[in-house]
């Protein structure tokens, strides 16, 4: 029998506060909600992350890029491009930036779909817009 090639990527929907994070199953097919990491610094939000790429060991990371309705970047764009320049000092892997627009409205739609409300649980919300992100990646790469 000859071993399946791992095909996981991890998702990373940045933002100030908090980063959500997800992963592929070892397919590629099937996205999931990881954690949720509160961002108390960026150099944390790094080693935070750079613990669980060694622990997934992916083939690629995903990274939400929150751009405007007319296609131009945001100005958190500016702020995800320095935060993947400092990403790659502890991941030498591809890095895909995907647009997330909507992935957070979508992800609260899937809570409320579940009959739960969002409330102040806003760490769920971020994990999802993670699955969202990674899941629209991997269906137009798929």
């Amino acid at each position: 029998m000859t071993e399946l090639q791992n095909k996981t990527l991890i998702a990373v929907d940045y933002g100030r506060r908090r980063v959500g994070v997800a992963k592929s199953d070892a397919t590629g097919l099937i996205a999931s909600a990881l954690t949720t990491l509160e961002v108390k610094s960026h150099k944390q939000a790094l080693e935070e992350l750079a613990r669980i790429i060694g622990e997934h060991t992916p083939v690629g990371l995903v990274i939400g890029y929150p751009l405007l309705a007319s296609g131009d970047r945001s100005d958190l764009c500016v702020e995800i491009d320095a935060f993947i320049g400092k990403l790659k000092a502890v991941y030498e892997g591809p890095i895909h930036r995907v647009d997330e627009y909507g992935s957070s409205e979508e992800a609260a739609d899937i809570v409320h779909a579940h009959g739960k409300r969002v409330g102040r649980d806003k760490k769920r919300i971020d994990r999802l817009a993670a699955v969202v992100i990674l899941q629209r990646f991997l269906d137009e790469s798929g």
